[in-house]
């Protein structure tokens, strides 16, 4: 046998490839894709960087009064449980989907393989929509906490100290200036970087936990914490104020999603994405339980801590931490390891964003599309998406100078945005799981496989469970998406409106117009780049 010809013939079954870039290859191949990123993120550093993104105990730290007032205590601690356990469902589900397909896409990629062919060219586009304006709110709310926690800290530690909007802004943009230095100077080795703040994830907790719990010199009844509802947003069943206070537990418990974004830097990304997804998830549940529960123990008087300097600026657990600890310093401590934990939320939400929006641009879905995909040859990242989400940011931070309300209603879409695609995809996949068209990879052989074929990854759930748990993740997610909309009081103020439904209204208007006028010439859904039987 010729052995020239033996090293072109074309890789006929997953047993004939002998290394794991091979796989990674093929892998993207039978998604039409070709590799351009450079893998080189692991199971222990993308875990990291998904650790980051959800930072759930640091959430709970920072949004637990949006539950208080909306369920009380008791309403809080069952809506956690039930974040959590939806939670765990959506993201089990969306592991399956980025087993099958590890893509930088994830949502719009998955909705044109899914959806009917009478209509996925256009689901798919309003996908990538929905994601990246998803992402690009969640990146703007983490720089925008960020710089906020700074300006609050130092109203704790100054007591004659007001901070301003313009000057809110400012340390917003310094922010967002850390975590572009990070994604494109020091890109090489963000996930050193990432497993490195993975050990702070874990030892912050510790730090900020133990003395919370132990130095507090009153603690709360397990009746308070267990046993007490509250319906401070006026609504006509307690039951209903806890739905509504369900929107703080899923913005601490979503986002996992981040893996899939940065597929193609991923080693055995089919595999490592679905069983990091879960990991973090039940990681982070536990953890972010734990903080919780300990939380509302050490917190007894939460009219006081609301009504204290750093909670009319929205940070009342700043306050927690100093009554409970009696010490300004060992206070300050704590607090900068959550404001240095969400400063790497905002590097990690800025690499996510990014990765869409490159991945979108090769698709051909969004305007300077070419740009948009461009990828810098000595770093293998793309760049000018990088700097384009960064700059959106920076416009977007010019809002808070003018209205702090203008501005939290560009923010709030992430939530109904996110779940919003989270729902589609996952319902498409439930719609093929039930009639049995998604075939396994034995099936096929490479030679016979087709760009975007539905076929089970190696992470699946099998039988009547998966289908189960697929319908337990679509209805989590009509819930969450219908409370994402609801204000947290009967009848508010404009001050006090939950935007979210008119600016992602709004944003989709925009897109399904472009769509019209121009996108629909040159977006065809994902281009197929190579075909899987011309790896050699």
């Amino acid at each position: 046998m010729d052995v020239s010809t033996e090293k072109k013939r074309p890789l006929q079954t997953e047993t004939e490839v002998l290394s794991e870039a091979q796989r990674d290859e093929q892998a993207l191949a039978r998604l039409g894709k070709k590799p351009i990123l450079k893998r080189r993120f692991r199971f222990l550093s993308i875990l990291g960087f998904t650790c980051t993104i959800l930072i759930t105990w640091e959430a709970e730290l920072i949004i637990f009064t949006i539950g208080l007032t909306n369920g009380g205590s008791a309403g809080l601690v069952y809506s956690y449980l039930f974040s959590f356990i939806g939670s765990i469902a959506v993201f089990t589900t969306m592991g399956e989907l980025a087993s099958m397909a590890p893509t930088s896409g994830g949502q719009y990629h998955w909705a044109s393989m899914l959806a009917p062919s009478f209509c996925k060219k256009f689901l798919s586009y309003m996908m990538g929509w929905l994601v990246i304006c998803g992402w690009q709110a969640i990146l703007a709310g983490s720089a925008y906490l960020g710089g906020n926690m700074i300006l609050a800290l130092a109203t704790l530690t100054h007591a004659n100290y007001t901070p301003e909007l313009w000057q809110g802004t400012l340390v917003y943009w310094a922010v967002m200036a850390v975590s572009i230095g990070i994604n494109t100077v020091f890109s090489k080795v963000l996930p050193k970087i990432e497993s490195f703040i993975l050990g702070l994830h874990l030892g912050g907790f510790l730090a900020i936990l133990i003395p919370l719990v132990y130095l507090a010199p009153e603690k709360a009844s397990a009746r308070d914490v267990f046993a007490v509802f509250e319906n401070g947003g006026g609504w006509p069943t307690t039951t209903l104020s806890v739905f509504v206070g369900l929107l703080g537990s899923v913005f601490a418990t979503y986002g996992t999603d981040c893996a899939v974004h940065m597929a193609e830097e991923i080693h055995s990304a089919n595999v490592v994405i679905p069983w990091c997804m879960l990991s973090t998830t039940l990681l982070n549940g536990v953890l972010g339980f734990a903080m919780l529960v300990a939380l509302l123990f050490v917190t007894v008087d939460i009219d006081s801590v609301l009504e204290s300097p750093t909670g009319a600026l929205g940070f009342p657990f700043m306050q927690v931490c100093q009554d409970a600890t009696g010490s300004r310093g060992g206070a300050t401590a704590m607090i900068c390891i959550i404001i240095i934990m969400m400063i790497c939320a905002s590097i990690a939400f800025l690499a996510t964003s990014s990765r869409i929006v490159f991945a979108f641009g090769r698709d051909r879905g969004l305007p300077f599309s070419r740009t948009m995909a461009t990828v810098q040859t000595s770093t293998a990242i793309p760049l000018h998406a990088i700097f384009v989400m960064a700059f959106v940011s920076c416009l977007i931070g010019l809002i808070n100078i003018g209205s702090a309300t203008a501005f939290n209603a560009v923010i709030s879409l992430g939530v109904s945005s996110l779940y919003s695609s989270y729902v589609l995809t996952e319902a498409l996949l439930l719609y093929h799981r039930i009639r049995g068209t998604i075939r396994s990879p034995s099936q096929l052989s490479n030679s016979s496989w087709h760009a975007n074929e539905l076929v089970w990854g190696p992470f699946h759930v099998p039988g009547i469970w998966g289908i189960l748990l697929n319908t337990f993740a679509v209805g989590y997610g009509i819930i969450v998406i219908i409370f994402s909309v609801f204000p947290q009081v009967v009848n508010p103020d404009p001050a006090h409106m939950n935007y979210s439904c008119l600016v992602t209204g709004a944003i989709m208007l925009s897109a399904v117009v472009y769509y019209c006028v121009y996108a629909k010439k040159v977006y065809t859904g994902p281009v197929v780049e190579i075909a899987p039987h011309q790896i050699a």
